[in-house]
């Protein structure tokens, strides 16, 4: 998550558990209006050994775990001759490894060894221009601190979604959020410096403006990255800016986005979007979202609904009684978000999910529980067909003592027209097929020093068979040393054309805070489906707020090296980098 200049320090002695944390104002970012301040608040204290919250303000419980997250639910605090200052950050950088890669050339036929020596310098600037308002320039952006993506079995028709991670892009992320639902996005940042390939491209450099001005929220983005011939991309400019305001409540807003994506070749993308969240009474809320793309090679016409995309949501949010998320959604074959995330295209969408909620009251030992039914139904625009449909029943809950779950009954209908195939090995032919599953979830409380979330989903699958069961598990060893991991076994199994496949994933993460100016991490991942490990370890020396050494170490090692032609060399990439970083502060 973001993180910014401040100070925090913990003693625990026999009166108990102290913390005190500074946050300097000029690391905030708010509006003074007539010297007056208005800040919202929420302290939560979770105690494992007793399974209670301690939570101020007083937040009902049907508005459910995430509660204390809401800014809507927040305290209001009025803090009177506060001025936020607006200090100038300059942090150069300078970087400096080695990388090696072993790839299967054009024709597959042998591998190509290359050496990659790294050497950089970069420079980042962070400038409030007024006290709720911030500039971020970058030059020469690098991210090579960051840690791996998760390693996902993917089961389904559709491309995988992996969060974002990078610093630069997670300050006020909040105001580039424009979904239409599920993963589907109108600006997924993933989009700038990684390729669909998800290799690294470089970022020249670019800007980035966030805040709000008077009673609106802004957001704008301007990054220029670099050609990658192996993908055959040309350097592109990457541009979104972003304005919202509430309007009628403080709990409704109207809003607008504009992204762009322009190529050196003359290429282009361009999308606008419109978008509204307005609370109709009570916790009823009626959600719109409007975009249309144009971009070259295409009939580009301001009147078609064939490069648009809507959805219209009415929500009830709540925990208790009747709830529910209704919605229709739209896109169609001509829409294409240069900088956003489908998973599905030229569609008409119906349904999501109605619930029955209970809080029992003291003498139960749940704390919360809910029926649901989940519904919806992809019809193809072309032809009005039937795509895909499910429909289930479910029941969820949340005890007292912190355990909690969710588990559905599903039936599934998908029509499938062009071969699906999974990780190259198993696939499923065309036509229409009917299947049933049960999936969910189970969690131990956390806070403890050991916990665990189980995940299924099995049943019926096309015309065979699945059972995907995950684990995992976090055991914090000490308060410097925390050890998590994370298992998944999937089987698929067609017997009538006899395919089978059988992917696992393991994850292993150990965090050690050896003091407050040192941080280790490692993560090891293993992939049988494309038999490979990758070990990710991260070194942080960080003397003061600003000044940040890092070591990094990636190694890609190959698995069942026998059973590929043409042999596969021991490991596919590894690298070795030090990178340095230095604030200088200007009031």
């Amino acid at each position: 998550s973001w993180n910014t200049f401040w100070d925090v320090a913990v003693v625990r002695n026999g009166q108990g558990w102290f913390v005190e944390m500074r946050i300097p104002f000029s690391s905030l970012r708010f509006q003074d209006r007539d010297g007056r301040v208005l800040m919202g608040l929420t302290v939560f204290r979770y105690i494992p050994r007793k399974t209670e919250n301690v939570v101020f303000p007083d937040i009902d419980p049907k508005v459910g775990m995430m509660g204390i997250w809401k800014p809507s639910q927040a305290h209001e605090i009025i803090l009177e001759g506060v001025r936020s200052g607006r200090p100038l950050y300059i942090t150069p950088y300078g970087l400096g490894g080695y990388g090696q890669s072993n790839e299967l050339n054009g024709e597959e036929t042998a591998y190509v060894h290359r050496d990659k020596p790294a050497h950089e310098v970069g420079l980042d600037v962070k400038y409030g221009l007024t006290s709720n308002l911030t500039l971020d320039l970058t030059v020469n952006t690098d991210f090579a601190q960051v840690e791996a993506d998760d390693y996902q079995a993917n089961l389904t028709r559709f491309s995988l979604f992996f969060p974002e991670k990078r610093l630069f892009f997670l300050e006020r992320a909040g105001i580039f959020d424009f979904s239409f639902g599920e993963y589907n996005q109108l600006f997924y940042s993933r989009r700038i410096g990684i390729s669909e390939e998800e290799e690294p491209v470089r970022i020249y450099g670019g800007a980035r403006l966030t805040g709000r001005l008077g009673l609106w929220d802004i957001g704008f983005l301007d990054m220029q990255t670099a050609p990658l011939s192996s993908e055959d991309v040309p350097s592109e400019n990457s541009g979104v800016f972003r304005v919202r305001r509430r309007v009628f409540n403080p709990f409704s807003y109207i809003g607008g986005m504009l992204t762009t994506k322009l190529g050196t070749d003359g290429s282009y993308n361009l999308v606008y979007g419109l978008d509204g969240t307005l609370r109709i009474g009570g916790d009823d809320y009626l959600l719109v979202n409007w975009a249309q793309s144009f971009e070259d090679g295409k009939t580009n016409t301001v009147v078609s609904l064939d490069p648009a995309r809507f959805r219209l949501g009415w929500e009830r949010r709540t925990r208790k009684g009747l709830g529910f998320n209704l919605g229709l959604s739209y896109s169609g074959e001509d829409y294409d978000p240069g900088l956003g995330f489908e998973m599905r295209e030229d569609f008409t969408r119906f349904g999501n999910r109605v619930l029955y909620g209970w809080l029992p009251g003291e003498k139960s030992f749940l704390s919360q529980h809910y029926c649901f039914a989940d519904g919806s139904m992809y019809l193809r625009n072309e032809d009005h067909s039937l795509e895909s449909a499910e429909l289930g029943p479910g029941w969820g809950f949340l005890a007292k003592s912190g355990w909690n779950g969710e588990f559905a009954l599903k039936a599934y209908r998908e029509s499938v027209r062009e071969e699906i195939s999974f990780f190259d090995k198993v696939f499923v032919p065309p036509g229409d097929y009917a299947f049933y599953g049960l999936n969910g979830y189970f969690q131990t409380p956390f806070g403890k020093l050991m916990a665990a979330t189980v995940t299924v989903n099995a049943g019926s699958f096309y015309d065979g068979w699945r059972a995907t069961v995950g684990v995992r598990p976090v055991w914090g060893i000490s308060s410097d040393l925390t050890l998590s991991g994370y298992y998944e076994f999937n089987r698929v199994d067609f017997p009538g054309r006899r395919q089978s496949l059988t992917a696992q994933i393991a994850q292993v993460r150990l965090l050690a805070t050896l003091s407050t100016k040192f941080l280790a991490s490692a993560f090891i991942q293993y992939d049988s489906a494309y038999d490979e490990v990758t070990a990710n370890l991260r070194f942080r020396f960080n003397p003061r707020e600003g000044n940040d050494l890092y070591l990094v170490i990636n190694e890609g090692l190959n698995t069942r090296r026998a059973d590929y032609s043409p042999l596969r060399p021991p490991y596919s990439s590894r690298a070795v980098m030090i990178k340095y970083s230095y604030t200088f502060v200007v009031d």
